[in-house]
Parts: structure tokens; C-alpha cells; sequence
């Protein structure tokens, strides 16, 4: 059975301490904290933030495969890449959904991220040049997620974590998919392997970024750490998400492009270069290269949209005062 954080609570709702403290102690016996709980104020803008940002990620990252539904190779790749595209919208859906039971309509945060107030991940404003962008997408970006998001199917906000259950399942598929792109061109023709090598190349690195800042400079780690809305730092997960892509990597035949990669004996992980944290700060700030493209492409679909809101928003007040 349920029970809200405010049960029981002498003075509640007017008793912040009080609330605070069993909100507190939720937290520390591992219980969801639901949309009808008190919680703080930062708890909320934080989860508002993470999932919105998450919420865009999914629709804007539909941009970079959808691009390619067209011009897949075959009828079988183009159903799948229908259906992954699909999924992505679903996702998006769900975690707008998520949002909302925070207390912020859908519509504020579809503008504030058409505004540009809000982000979303910096791995959607790289372009995809051919077809094997599509296996990197696939492979390299939906296995960081992967890695990134079941922890979060963990996560103390109860709507958040179960959206979470489904999206991860779905993801380990594109993640499959991924891989299978790539296989099958790696062991191709040598023009085919070429062209999974220079897709490997190009996706690489922003897949290592794609976990956030190192931990030194991340400013929301801990308080996310402490309110267990995250359950690894970026650092953590970033190391878990090398270490399992590289023999990946040696699976396909293909060279990670990094130099200065070594397996660690001592720390049992994997040693990267240096991480040109100047690229994802300018990307994060706008200036990738698909950024404006892909806002604009969002700006678009939200304007020429405007008539079928209008029209639902139009059939919903009419049969409501029908009814009434």
C-alpha cells in the first residue's frame, strides 16, 4: 500500500522540518517519492530540469536516423529504423508525461526548450553522413544511454523510474540493431569497413562525452548523488560505458580512435586521452555543427502543428460543454 510522505506527520502540510525530515528518511529506505509527496522545491526544479532535458533529448534525437529512413539499404532496414524512430518519439512521450507530474505543463517545456532555455544532449547536433552513422547511432549513443538510464529505472522519483523500465528495454534493442549495422559493414567489402572505421571515428568521442563534465566540474552531481535522482557520477558511468565498448570495438575489427587507450591492470578499467571538454562546452552552448538545424527543424514541426492543437484544444471544449 501507498503512503504519502505527509501521512502521519504531526502539523502536516504546514510542517516544513517535519516534511523535510520524512522526506529525508524515504530517501534513506530506498521508497519512490510520488507526485502527490511534499518535496522540496530544488528536488522538483532538478527533476523538472534532468527530465525535460531528457524528454527533448528523445524527440530531437529522432532528427539525426530519421534523416535516413528514405535511404536505407534495404525494406528490412527501413521497417527497423521506422520502428526505432518511433520508439524514440514513445520515449519523449513518456518522459514529457514524467515532467508534467512535476507541475510543469507539457507546453512550457516543449517552449522553453524552443526558446533555447532548455537543452538537450549534445550527441544530436553532430550530422549523420552516411549509413553507417546510423550502426554508430545505434550502437555507440543508445549503449551510453543504455548505461546512463538503468540506474535511473532505480531512481527515487516514482513516474521517472518506471517510464524508465520500458524506454531501457527498447534502447537494449537499438542498441542490438546498432551493432548489427556495423557487423555487417565492417565484414563487407573494404569500402564498407572504411565507411564503419570513419563512422567510429566521428561518433567516438562525443559518446564519451555524452555522460557530462568530469565529476570536478559538474555541478549537480552531489545534490542528484544525495536526492538519488542519479546513482553514479558521470565519471563512473562514462568508465563502465568505455569498458564494455571497447572489446565491442575488437569484436568488429574496428580501432577506437584514441591513441593513448590502454587497459589499466592496477584499476582493472580502461586508460582514455585527454577529452577535448572545449568541443562539448560549444556544442552544449549552441554552436555545434547541427545545432541551429536541428532547433529550427523543432521550431518548425511546433508551428506547422499549431492547426491540429488548435483543432484538439477546439473538440475538446465543444464536447465538453456538450457533456456539461
Amino acid at each position: 500500500m501507498y503512503t504519502s510522505i505527509s501521512d502521519g506527520i504531526e502539523g502536516a502540510p504546514d510542517g516544513g522540518d517535519a516534511r523535510e525530515r520524512a522526506f529525508d528518511e524515504r530517501l534513506d529506505r530506498a521508497l519512490k517519492i510520488e507526485p502527490p509527496d511534499w518535496m522540496p522545491d530544488a528536488y522538483r526544479k532538478t527533476l523538472t530540469r534532468q527530465i525535460s532535458q531528457h524528454a527533448h533529448s528523445e524527440i530531437v534525437g529522432m532528427l539525426p536516423e530519421g534523416n535516413w529512413i528514405t535511404r536505407a539499404p534495404s525494406l528490412q532496414r527501413k521497417v527497423i529504423l521506422l520502428a526505432k524512430v518511433q520508439d524514440e518519439a514513445g520515449h519523449g512521450l513518456y518522459l514529457y508525461g514524467a515532467a508534467e507530474s512535476l507541475g510543469t505543463s507539457r507546453d512550457e517545456l516543449v517552449l522553453a526548450l524552443l526558446s533555447g532555455k532548455a537543452k538537450y544532449s549534445s550527441i544530436f547536433n553532430y550530422p549523420t553522413l552516411t549509413w553507417a552513422d546510423v550502426g554508430a547511432i545505434g550502437w555507440l549513443v543508445d549503449g551510453a544511454a543504455i548505461i546512463n538510464q538503468i540506474p535511473i529505472t532505480r531512481c527515487s522519483y516514482g513516474p521517472y523510474a518506471r517510464a524508465m523500465v520500458r524506454i531501457c528495454k527498447e534502447e537494449s534493442f537499438h542498441q542490438r540493431q546498432g551493432f548489427d549495422i556495423m557487423w555487417t559493414l565492417a565484414h563487407g567489402t573494404a569500402e564498407q569497413h572504411a565507411m564503419a572505421q570513419d563512422a567510429l571515428d566521428r561518433w567516438w568521442w562525443p559518446s564519451v562525452m555524452m555522460f557530462g563534465p568530469p565529476d570536478s566540474e559538474s555541478t549537480h552531481n552531489v545534490q542528484s548523488l544525495r536526492w538519488k535522482i542519479k546513482l553514479f557520477t558521470n565519471d563512473e558511468l562514462r568508465t563502465k560505458f568505455i569498458d564494455q565498448t571497447v572489446p565491442q570495438a575488437e569484436q568488429l575489427g574496428l580501432a577506437i580512435p584514441d591513441p593513448d587507450l590502454r587497459w589499466n591492470d592496477e584499476t582493472k578499467h580502461y586508460d582514455i586521452g585527454p577529452i577535448d571538454w572545449d568541443e562539448f562546452y560549444r556544442v552544449i552552448g549552441g554552436n555545434g555543427p547541427c545545432n541551429k538545424d536541428r532547433l529550427q527543424a523543432r521550431v518548425d514541426a511546433w508551428e506547422d502543428g499549431a492547426w491540429v492543437r488548435e483543432a484538439a484544444a477546439e473538440h475538446a471544449r465543444k464536447h465538453g460543454s456538450d457533456a456539461a
